[in-house]
């Protein structure tokens, strides 16, 4: 029986996300700011806000297509950027898999690194957890976020050059990557699946639309692969 004291999962989820809508709301500023001034009218920069939903990767795609970038490289490099959902979802399966499909469908458009992020530290560390309050945290940690983004996204897009450009996002984004990506660290197929994708990102920057990305990405998860195949079998030996 849940304690009294215990807040309800989708509040607590809320409540968790708190600390992240300090970059969320800068972060959706800017793209809008930097979308407008790339040519693209407002039911574009919301369209792409709303159905792409993913800041990284939108940047991207947006910087490549102001490159004149061929419309493949723009599309797998923000698939590549993405890439990481993929394992995000992987990983949530065993505590959502068993929700029916019209709310993992939702759970995976508001997949992204913060619920994520959150999620997963709440369901370790409270595994009894129902999969109808595991759902109800991830959408209360989700939600309010995605929604921000929305309207970050517009007050950007509207106000357009009234806005600096400059917002510091360049610091704050990476450090909110790292506060999001290394709890994750736990393995040593993480760690070197992190460290081969941050030094083939920084050798390989010279290559043209940021292709190097891509192969960054592929290798990361290949090392992690092997790592984690070589750790299990060093625990079949012992």
């Amino acid at each position: 029986m849940q304690q009294p004291h215990q807040r309800k999962p989708f509040t607590q989820g809320a409540l968790d996300s708190l600390p992240f809508f300090i970059v969320i709301v800068p972060f959706g500023v800017l793209f809008g700011v930097i979308a407008t001034e790339a040519g693209m009218n407002l039911a574009q920069v919301m369209g792409f806000s709303i159905l792409v939903i993913a800041g990284a990767a939108q940047l991207t795609a947006l910087q490549l297509l102001t490159e004149h970038a061929p419309t493949l490289i723009v599309i797998v490099t923000a698939l590549a950027v993405n890439l990481r959902m993929a394992m995000y979802s992987a990983s949530l399966a065993p505590h959502l898999g068993a929700a029916p499909l019209w709310k993992r469908a939702f759970a995976a458009y508001v997949l992204f690194d913060q619920p994520y992020a959150l999620s997963t530290i709440e369901f370790e560390k409270r595994p009894n957890l129902s999969t109808a309050d595991k759902l109800r945290y991830f959408f209360g940690a989700g939600v309010p976020l995605g929604l921000t983004w929305y309207v970050a996204t517009f007050g950007g897009a509207v106000l357009g050059e009234k806005i600096p450009s400059d917002l510091g996002v360049d610091f704050a984004v990476p450090i909110t990557f790292l506060a999001v990506v290394a709890p994750m660290l736990k393995s040593l197929a993480h760690v070197a699946a992190a460290i081969t994708s941050i030094v083939l990102v920084l050798a390989l920057s010279f290559m043209p639309y940021g292709t190097g990305l891509l192969v960054a990405a592929v290798a990361a998860l290949v090392v992690g692969a092997l790592v984690e195949t070589w750790v299990e079998m060093q625990r079949n030996t012992e």
